[in-house]
């Protein structure tokens, strides 16, 4: 059970990663989608609260869609406001909020993700959702000045698993892997029933901090490309990014150019301090990849759009991105051979 022995253990949020924590909590757990102003009421008698940041991974705009940056991004810090002042006034003893490693960026060559690596500040400009976990994070760190309850956050790798659509996900339906030029992407996951693993541990033995938390294993781009059976399309990094950024300022991508980072760059996380503590995840990266690519086999994601789909769009910038660059590459490629 996701329960740390003497009460219920309350999942606030919605998507496929409160989902499994409710399930997985059998009595001993209930959900609720958000938290009023007088959050202390719902929460009373609680053991703990789990805060899930954000519906899927990263990019999963579902529910989204049309709602303006500016108040989505209000809307997320006033939810974690109101679940940390609602536990305190309930007295409940712990939070745990499940955020993402997207909050620390990804690049070129970038080193693994360890637990104490600080979170850049969010900027007003930056309209995806990784500007909205950092806003999201920038109020728990507000929250940390006081004592009680005890905080920790989760900053998982890409999840895999059932009910799990992101940005990470849809790299997988485009007709190519888009790579960039001069990168090395290594790939590492997580598997739901890990994460819902790593909050019993957290909650069980009632850790504070933060901690990231990935499958032990890394796979290269070229066992990525060999269990995809998927080519790669190279580009250079201004053209993908170029192309993905014209194509967000026209509305053909619901988030901004800088979200294709998490497809094409590293962001591996270490997962020490869960390791220190006892946590094992039971399924590795190869294990994960190949239930993802079990789940989209015969979908084909195209513009960032699902075949027969209407609101696929929403579900991922970098993954319409990849659709989008991918296609008009092999097009561009195919059309130079011809001319050749």
């Amino acid at each position: 059970m996701v329960r740390s022995g003497r009460s219920e253990v309350v999942v606030v949020g919605r998507g496929p990663v409160a989902t499994a924590l409710v399930a997985s909590g059998g009595p001993g757990a209930r959900i609720l989608e958000d938290v009023p102003e007088d959050a202390g009421r719902e929460l009373e008698g609680a053991d703990a609260v789990v805060l899930v940041a954000h519906p899927g991974d990263l990019s999963e705009l579902a529910g989204s869609t049309g709602v303006p940056v500016r108040d989505r991004r209000a809307s997320a810090v006033a939810r974690a406001r109101r679940v940390l002042e609602g536990a305190r006034a309930a007295g409940v003893p712990h939070v745990v909020v499940v955020s993402s490693a997207t909050v620390h960026g990804a690049w070129a060559q970038r080193p693994p993700i360890g637990d104490d690596e600080p979170v850049p500040p969010p900027e007003e400009a930056q309209e995806g959702l990784v500007g909205d976990l950092q806003a999201v994070e920038a109020e728990l760190q507000r929250g940390r000045r006081r004592r009680t309850p005890v905080l920790t956050v989760l900053r998982p790798a890409p999840l895999v698993g059932p009910g799990v659509d992101t940005m990470v996900t849809r790299h997988f339906e485009a007709p190519r892997l888009l790579t960039v030029r001069g990168a090395v992407r290594e790939w590492q996951f997580l598997h739901l029933d890990d994460l819902v693993s790593a909050v019993r541990l957290v909650l069980a033995q009632r850790l504070g901090g933060t901690f990231t938390a990935g499958a032990a294993d890394v796979l290269s781009p070229e066992r990525v490309e060999q269990m995809s059976g998927m080519r790669r399309i190279e580009l250079a990094a201004v053209t993908a990014f170029g192309t993905a950024e014209r194509l967000h300022r026209v509305g053909a991508l619901p988030a901004p150019s800088s979200e294709l980072a998490y497809v094409v760059y590293p962001w591996t996380v270490t997962s020490e301090g869960l390791r220190a503590a006892g946590w094992e995840p039971h399924r590795s990266s190869e294990e994960c990849l190949q239930e993802l690519l079990d789940q989209v086999r015969g979908r084909l994601g195209v513009g960032g759009r699902r075949l027969g789909t209407r609101d696929a769009a929403a579900l991922g910038a970098a993954g319409a991105a990849v659709a989008l660059i991918g296609t008009a590459a092999v097009w561009r490629q195919a059309r130079a051979r011809r001319r050749g």
